[in-house]
């Protein structure tokens, strides 16, 4: 009897974690979704921000001469 409640009880918390892993997988979809988003966006910030470093240091380079 023991051996069966060990059992049982087993199976009650592998099937609740089963649907709580399903239940939660929306959410880890959409966490990637705005990380994914953040990356972008932050990488065309630095992007934006190298192109301006590039513009001034070629206007002091051209300046100079």
């Amino acid at each position: 009897m023991k051996a069966f409640l060990v059992g049982l009880v087993f199976l009650a918390a592998v099937s609740l974690l089963a649907a709580a892993g399903v239940l939660i997988f929306p959410l880890f979809v959409v966490m990637a979704w705005v990380l994914r988003a953040v990356v972008v966006f932050l990488l065309i910030i630095a992007a934006i921000w190298l192109l301006g470093k590039f513009i001034i240091f070629a206007w002091e380079k051209i300046k100079d001469l």
